[in-house]
């Protein structure tokens, strides 16, 4: 609600900030809530319920209301985005084929918010943002895997730094306003690639039996 708040206000450097908040929460909610076994002390709650909603006003709803509303996407290209992100998010996370056998996700989680944080940095010509929202978009239907850098077993040692620094870089970006000289976007983008790559290399690589 902070981050919707401060998004209607167009104040983006805090909206992000409190979005950075809950991409850390997320991270750290799930092993806590197996570690104090909250399916057996509090049955009545659906945690992987709660989790989806939660995902889907982080990830999906703030962040495309966000590119709209900004102006980054003038004219058709930005209702075709906010159109195709809620839509296509709205049935990728109803999908009960959405996690593999190793925790990761199969096809491209609608992390959004991981994009349109990247895009406020970059500020690349809206061809290039139309075309990687069609492109992420589509990607949550093909049968690509995506890691959960905390969930998925392999590489974990190298997958969970990267997301920590993912959030690092995110929040020094927004916190110094996006400025164009700032490092932070160097490290937001290539954390950001490694995450969104890392599942597709592990499947063109098989995994070596022990």
């Amino acid at each position: 609600m902070l981050a919707l708040l401060a998004a209607a206000q167009e104040q983006w450097s805090i909206m992000f900030l409190w979005l950075v908040v809950a991409f850390a929460v997320d991270g750290i909610d799930g092993p806590l809530a197996r570690h104090y076994d909250v399916k057996t002390n509090a049955p009545r709650f659906d945690g992987v319920l709660l989790d989806l909603i939660i995902d889907y006003l982080t990830y999906v709803f703030i962040p495309a209301f966000a590119l709209f509303q900004s102006g980054l996407l003038p004219g058709w290209t930005g209702w075709f985005a906010i159109i195709v992100i809620t839509f296509a998010s709205a049935m990728y996370f109803a999908d009960n084929r959405m996690k593999t056998a190793d925790n990761s996700f199969q096809g491209f989680p609608g992390c959004f918010n991981m994009l349109v944080i990247v895009i406020f940095a970059l500020e690349p010509d809206f061809i290039v943002t139309l075309v990687l929202v069609a492109v992420l978009s589509l990607a949550m239907f093909l049968p690509l895997k995506f890691i959960h850098p905390v969930r998925t077993k392999r590489w974990r040692v190298l997958s969970l730094p990267m997301a920590l620094a993912w959030t690092f870089f995110a929040g020094w970006a927004a916190w110094v306003d996006f400025h164009p000289q700032s490092w932070a976007h160097w490290g937001l983008v290539a954390t950001s690639i490694y995450l969104i790559l890392a599942g597709i290399v592990q499947q063109i690589i098989p995994e070596r039996s022990t």
